[in-house]
């Protein structure tokens, strides 16, 4: 069975589960009396808004054995509808647990409000949780992602954290499943337990073990052009460090150690040395444009299924937009050391936009590869139309179909070159995707 059907069946595997601690607990009892029905629904709203809490734990903990496979894009993506899952429902059950217990009392709605933030155990907690999942939720949507640098939307996303633990915490003291069922309290500590357990472990434990084993410094810093430098980073070991051309790390130089930054690697691992190439597009990769040799290096990862492990045909096809073009450089490096038939798009927008074009000309030039750098606006049409629209792409890849296609530029450039893919005929499981954007 495939990871993701396991992860499916795992979740509705928790919420069967759930439902039964819920039945057993005589959830059902009491819907004849005065706002029952709502008060089942809004227990039932929040027991299947702490299962899609604890499946944001397990996806945000990156677990190798899921995110090797199913690759970061997917994971990404689900984690943000899955977020979105736990808001509905939690906001679903404060309103049907507001509403079941205002009937249940005979009190006006905002009167039982006040009672239940001030006078009950621990709501206040479950409302500061609340508040900080909404405001997670909305640094979310796809309009403010936009506005917000990388780093406020991932200091925002910490809070994250203090959330689940105030829920929790509300849970545990006034939770039927935990106050009156000890077969609760084994099943919702395990489950919390396991997932911040994974968290922990791949995000803290893994991470502190590997620094401390492999010792990373900056080497060297070579300019490829006024807003982009290429950063070589030594250390001990490194051939033991489980990193393949095309994954990524989160970086954190140790003089602004308080900023992780995502940045794929832009040669195949050799075992000596990592290499990241950067443009200025934020705040952090601005300032690292500055850095100096001997800088302390801290990492976590490697993370990414967008590696030649997932290639199914001896034939590549490998496509690159802007900036994107490092970890397809680094599959370059793999491929051509296996001598495979290899073809290389490089989209951008002017030739001096263009990055580590010398070295993909040199490596296309050893391995026999053929490079394409294809150069025009957005809406620019070529003698084949539009530059990476399907007759364009067919004329410069004639057998697009028999190809593995590795796309890897920002969203927009991505999703119109997998569209393009689409119309060619080129099937769905040939076609590896890594979308070079922040929170996916």
């Amino acid at each position: 069975m495939k990871p993701a059907h396991w992860l499916f069946a795992l979740v509705a595997l928790n919420a069967a589960w759930a439902t039964d601690l819920f039945v057993l607990g005589h959830g059902f009892e009491d819907l004849a009396a005065p706002g029952g029905l709502l008060t089942a629904l809004g227990r039932l709203t929040g027991l299947y808004g702490a299962i899609a809490l604890v499946l944001q734990l397990v996806l945000i903990a990156r677990l190798p054995w899921l995110e090797t496979r199913l690759g970061m894009d997917r994971l990404t993506a689900w984690h943000r509808w899955s977020g979105f899952w736990v808001l509905w429902l939690v906001l679903a059950h404060v309103v049907f647990i507001t509403l079941g217990y205002a009937a249940a009392d005979g009190s006006p709605v905002l009167s039982e409000i006040g009672t239940l933030v001030f006078d009950t155990d621990d709501v206040l907690k479950a409302t500061v949780a609340t508040i900080l999942l909404i405001g997670v939720a909305v640094t979310s949507a796809r309009r403010a992602r936009r506005r917000l640098k990388y780093e406020t939307w991932h200091f925002v996303h910490l809070y994250a954290y203090l959330a689940v633990l105030l829920g929790f915490l509300h849970q545990v003291t006034i939770g039927r499943d935990f106050v009156s069922s000890p077969v609760g309290r084994v099943y919702w500590w395990a489950l919390y337990g396991s997932a911040l357990g994974a968290v922990l472990l791949t995000r803290l434990g893994l991470p502190l073990l590997r620094n401390f084993r492999h010792r990373l410094r900056v080497v060297s810093v070579v300019r490829e052009n006024p807003e982009v430098v290429t950063v070589w980073i030594g250390g001990r070991n490194l051939d033991k460090l489980p990193a393949r051309a095309g994954q990524f790390f989160l970086w954190r130089f140790l003089n602004r150690w308080w900023e992780a930054h995502p940045y794929s690697l832009s040669a195949m691992p050799d075992g000596q040395y990592l290499r990241i190439t950067v443009k200025a597009l934020g705040d952090g990769s601005a300032w690292l444009q500055g850095i100096r040799p001997g800088t302390r290096v801290l990492i976590e990862g490697p993370y990414g299924a967008f590696t030649a492990r997932r290639r199914t045909r001896e034939h590549v096809l490998l496509v690159a937009g802007g900036v994107g073009v490092t970890p397809i450089r680094a599959l370059l490096e793999e491929f051509a050391h296996a001598r495979d038939d290899i073809v290389v798009v490089y989209r951008a927008s002017t030739a001096s936009d263009t990055v580590l074009t010398g070295e993909l000309e040199q490596l296309a030039r050893w391995c026999g590869a053929r490079l394409h750098v294809v150069t025009g606006s957005s809406d620019a049409v070529g003698r084949y139309g539009p530059m990476m629209g399907p007759q364009h792409l067919a004329a410069l890849v004639p057998d697009v179909q028999r190809r593995d296609v590795y796309v890897c530029g920002p969203p927009g450039m991505t999703d119109a070159v997998r569209r393009t893919l689409d119309r060619l005929g080129v099937p769905e499981n040939q076609c590896h995707t890594e979308r070079f954007a922040f929170a996916g």
